[in-house]
């Protein structure tokens, strides 16, 4: 037996002590500019792109308001429909006779063989806007027996929903709207919504003209278009 030689373990490597990082060579991560402004612009940009949507939608319907407003679209129907407006005391204001007086062109026209004549009464009036108009056609040559009267509404919803009502009963549901330019679109979509089948003549001769013609025609554009989205009976509910 040999003797071996003892074996020599070697003490591990050591290792070198940490780095010590003095405080002024830390280097804090910086934001750089385009993040920054990107962060800053998107709720901007979101904004901006809404605003323009809303506002191409108006422009849109105002469109609408005004190419309504310029389209004659005379033809046989039921019934011609007549949406109310101010009379004095069983006389038609000038804009209510502007509207009647073409219900009476168009008659003559035997375009239908009923027109029904709209609107109630303010507090203290003794006659109904449409006891003014009912009478103011038959004057012109209008058979009484062919005008039919809703006579207790207040507004072109509550009116053309009446309407609806009382032409469904005797089976009529084609009419044709007289009333003014700027308020055409808005009666032709009410129309529509209460289930009739409406096309339009908006009187020629309207005394709303100028300035005050488009001011309305804006107001108009703007109930349209909110219309459009939550309906037209609810719009009406919320403005009275």
């Amino acid at each position: 037996m040999t003797d071996e030689d003892p074996k020599v373990v070697e003490p591990p490597p050591k290792e070198p002590p940490p780095k010590v990082v003095e405080p002024s060579q830390v280097v804090e991560p910086v934001e750089t500019t385009v993040p920054l402004l990107a962060r800053w612009l998107r709720p901007r940009r979101v904004a901006a792109f809404v605003v323009a949507a809303m506002l191409l939608y108006y422009l849109a319907n105002l469109a609408a308001v005004y190419r309504a407003g310029r389209a004659d679209e005379a033809a046989p129907v039921d019934a011609i429909v007549v949406l109310g407006a101010a009379q004095y005391d069983g006389r038609p204001s000038p804009q209510l006779a502007a509207r009647l007086d073409h219900v009476v062109t168009l008659w003559h026209q035997g375009l239908a063989e009923h027109v029904v004549v709209t609107g109630g009464k303010q507090p203290g009036d003794r006659f109904t806007e449409a006891t003014a108009s009912r009478n103011y056609l038959v004057e012109r040559g209008v058979p009484e027996a062919a005008v039919l009267a809703e006579d207790v509404s207040h507004n072109t919803y509550d009116s053309l929903a009446a309407v609806a009502v009382l032409l469904r009963e005797a089976g009529l549901t084609r009419v044709l709207l007289v009333t003014d330019p700027f308020h055409t679109a808005r009666a032709e979509l009410i129309a529509a919504e209460v289930g009739l089948d409406a096309r339009s003549s908006p009187t020629p001769t309207s005394v709303v003209g100028g300035w005050e013609s488009f001011r309305l025609e804006l107001k108009e554009a703007a109930g349209v278009s909110l219309g459009r989205i939550v309906g037209f009976r609810r719009l009406t509910d919320l403005t009275g």
